[in-house]
C-alpha cells in the first residue's frame, strides 16, 4: 500500500468507531479453555483487534449441533463462563457492555468493547422466560436461528440440500421477537431462511440488522440476502454486515480477494444506500478445527484477521467513498442502530 493511501487509512481508523458485528468469539474461548488454555483473547486476539482498530466485537454464542437440544442451554451459559473466567484473568483489556454509551466509555478506558449475541434462539429451546435471563447476564443481540430449524423458525442451508417443506416464523419466534424488543435487544436476521425474514420484517417494530450477510445477487447462497431483502432492512432502518468468508463472495472464483468482497458493499450502496453497509467478517479460519459444518475446503476468510482491516478501508477509499461513508461502514451504521435500541429500552 503506498504511503499517503496508507496514512489516509490509519487516519480514518483513528477517527472511525469500528465495529465487527460478528465475530464467534465466545464458542473460541470456550473450545480453547477446555483444552487447558487460558488467556485466549489476551494472547491471540486483543493484538490483532488493536491492529485493527477495532472498538466493538459483537460475539456470538454458537451451539454445535451434538449439544442440541438437550445441552444447549448448559453449553451457551459455559460460553458465557469461560469468557468472564477471560476478563478476570486479563483486566483491563476488554470488557462485556449492555449499550452504546458503555461501548464508547470502553473505547475512552483504553478497553475492547464486546457485546453478547445469540447465534439462534436454540439455547432457549421454547421457554420464552429464557430470554430474561439471557438479557440479565448481558446478552443484547437475538439471531434466531442458525442454518437449522428450531423452536423458533428455519434456518437457510448454506447450499442446496434436500428438505421438507419449509417453515417461516413459528409462534414462538413471533413472541420472542416481542420479547426481545420489549426488554430492548436487536434482532439479527443472518441465517434465516426467506420465509422466516420476511416474517420478521412483518413482526418487528424497530430496526433489525443481518449481522453477517452478503449480496445474493453476486454470491448466490441462500445464506446471502436478494435486493427486496436488502431493501426492506434500509427501510426498516437497520444495518448489513459483510461477511468475510469467501463461499459469501464469490462462489466460482479460484482467488477470492478483498476487491471483490467489496463489490457487495458497492452493491448495497447502490441498491439501499451506504448508510445501511456495516462490519460482520465472521472470521472462522483461526478455529476451523472446532467447527462441525459440512463446508468446501476452498472456503477461507479473505480478510485474515482484524488486523487485516486497513485492506478493506483502503479498497473503499480507492473507489471514492467520502471519509463520513467509510467511517459510517467501519462502525457508525450499527452504532447509530445499538444506541437507538439499546440505550432506549421500551
Amino acid at each position: 500500500m503506498e504511503r499517503k493511501l496508507l496514512e489516509q487509512v490509519e487516519d480514518i481508523h483513528r477517527r472511525a468507531f469500528t465495529v465487527d458485528a460478528h465475530f464467534d468469539l465466545t464458542y473460541e474461548v470456550a473450545n480453547r479453555r477446555e483444552r487447558g488454555r487460558k488467556k485466549i483473547v489476551d494472547t491471540s486476539y486483543i493484538q490483532q483487534f488493536r491492529a485493527g482498530c477495532i472498538d466493538l466485537v459483537v460475539s456470538a454464542i454458537f451451539i454445535d449441533d451434538f449439544f442440541l437440544p438437550e445441552m444447549g442451554l448448559r453449553r451457551s451459559l459455559d460460553q458465557i463462563s469461560y469468557l468472564l473466567e477471560e476478563i478476570d484473568e486479563t483486566p483491563g483489556q476488554f470488557r462485556i457492555c449492555r449499550t452504546a454509551a458503555e461501548a464508547h466509555a470502553a473505547r475512552t478506558a483504553g478497553e475492547i468493547a464486546i457485546f453478547l449475541s445469540l447465534e439462534g434462539a436454540d439455547p432457549l429451546q421454547n421457554d420464552l422466560q429464557l430470554l430474561r435471563i439471557f438479557y440479565e447476564l448481558g446478552v443484547r443481540g437475538l439471531g434466531l436461528v442458525w442454518s437449522r430449524r428450531n423452536y423458533a423458525g428455519d434456518g437457510a442451508f448454506f447450499a442446496k440440500a434436500r428438505e421438507g417443506r419449509k417453515g417461516g416464523l413459528t409462534p414462538f419466534g413471533v413472541k420472542l421477537i416481542d420479547k426481545a424488543e420489549e426488554l430492548g435487544m436487536f434482532v439479527d436476521v443472518s441465517h434465516l431462511n426467506d420465509e422466516g425474514f420476511w416474517d420478521v420484517m412483518d413482526v418487528a417494530a424497530k430496526p433489525v440488522i443481518a449481522s453477517h450477510s452478503n449480496c445474493r445477487s453476486i454470491a448466490g447462497t441462500m445464506r446471502n440476502l436478494n435486493n427486496e431483502q436488502i431493501a426492506a432492512i434500509a427501510k426498516n432502518g437497520g444495518v448489513i454486515g459483510m461477511n468475510s468468508i469467501s463461499q459469501f463472495i464469490r462462489e466460482t472464483e479460484s482467488a477470492v480477494t478483498v476487491s471483490h468482497f467489496v463489490d457487495h458493499v458497492d452493491h448495497i450502496a447502490g441498491v439501499a444506500g451506504v448508510e445501511h453497509v456495516g462490519l460482520g467478517f465472521d472470521l472462522c479460519d483461526s478455529f476451523i478445527d472446532f467447527l462441525q459444518i459440512e463446508q468446501p475446503l476452498e472456503t477461507y476468510d479473505v480478510i485474515k484477521t482484524h488486523a487485516g482491516l486497513g485492506e478493506f478501508t483502503a479498497e473503499l477509499i480507492t473507489r471514492g467513498y467520502t471519509e463520513g461513508e467509510i467511517i459510517g461502514v467501519l462502525g457508525g451504521n450499527f452504532m447509530r442502530v445499538f444506541a437507538e435500541i439499546l440505550d432506549c429500552p421500551v
